[in-house]
């Protein structure tokens, strides 16, 4: 199947607050905005799966203040190229690997939401050396994203049955694209407790049009990760002990399901636990902050503690 670009469906955008700008990677074009002078330290945002790089905009705001800060969109999310059949960390990874040369071109902190938390985590890993100065993974599912982690609960003990739902009713590429089906299938196919991440997962029951980062969405994304194909060669307790820099980890709200063991949040405390001891063990700084009561997206619903949060803990870094 052909790749799809931006300029194929031009009705689906709306414009936001900062100006929006294309890089030719080779594989793919890359669409981010960028805030903030080019003499400040330079930030990194990489966004969650199905939010688009506009979902950092409130933050960047704070953030330019003392920050050149540039936020993307990955492959098959925005405006940047939607790729069928390749979406893995490693294809992720390497896009940013190219970014940050070809943009950003000095030392960066890169800091990511959910599963761009998980890329972040990918770069503090297999970056480029000298590219990265440290990485923030902002409530990251490490090991939950996985479908045979090697700690705690998987995929399909989480989020998988949302991710599943919404290929299975839009489609790789919104092929299908029956938001209806979603709605009907959310009220009928999860399970209870998982009823309550719907929120978390972008799609309420009562909407009768997909908001607007989902529409920015390719579903096959989700495919990937439930079937496992996003890592097939990028396991995370390998690429944990091959981490290169400092990391922050911010922690948001979780609990267990008492009677499955299944997870409400992106991961567990067990997990977090073994995140720091696999970093530590590379010899690198690990800072762990929790936030018991926030949200997923941090810097979505709370922009002025995840700017205060990031700020303080870039510097204190060595520059």
């Amino acid at each position: 199947m052909a790749y799809l670009e931006c300029d194929d469906h031009p009705d689906l955008f709306v414009d936001h607050d900062f100006p929006e700008h294309l890089v030719d990677l080779g594989e793919i074009r890359m669409n981010y905005a960028v805030a903030g002078e080019s003499t400040n330290p330079a930030l990194l945002l990489i966004p969650g799966q199905s939010e688009s790089w506009w979902g950092y905009q409130e933050a960047m705001k704070l953030l330019a203040e003392r920050y050149q800060v540039y936020a993307v969109d990955l492959r098959g999310q925005g405006r940047s190229t939607w790729t069928p059949g390749r979406y893995s960390l490693d294809l992720f990874g390497n896009d940013l690997v190219r970014f940050i040369d070809r943009v950003i071109g000095r030392p960066v902190v890169a800091c990511g939401l959910s599963s761009g938390g998980v890329i972040a985590a990918w770069l503090s890993a297999y970056a480029a050396p000298g590219q990265l100065r440290a990485a923030y993974y902002e409530d990251p599912p490490l090991f939950t994203s996985e479908t045979n982690p090697a700690v705690g609960q998987s995929i399909r003990q989480g989020i998988g049955d949302i991710f599943r739902i919404w290929h299975k009713w839009l489609g790789p590429q919104w092929s299908i694209g029956d938001y209806a089906g979603v709605q009907k299938a959310l009220g009928q196919e999860l399970s209870p407790w998982l009823h309550r991440m719907q929120l978390a997962g972008g799609v309420r029951n009562d909407a009768t049009e997909p908001p607007q980062h989902l529409r920015e969405y390719d579903p096959e994304w989700g495919d990937a990760f439930v079937s496992g194909r996003v890592g097939v060669n990028c396991d995370h307790d390998a690429m944990l002990r091959q981490v290169k820099v400092p990391v922050l980890f911010t922690h948001h709200f979780h609990l267990e399901d008492p009677e499955t063991g299944n997870l409400i949040g992106a991961i567990s405390d067990l997990q977090v636990a073994y995140v720091r001891r696999l970093i530590e063990g590379t010899g690198n700084p690990f800072t762990l902050r929790t936030f018991p009561e926030m949200a997923h997206s941090m810097h979505g619903t709370d922009p002025a503690t995840y700017a205060e949060t990031l700020d303080q803990w870039v510097t204190e870094l060595p520059r």
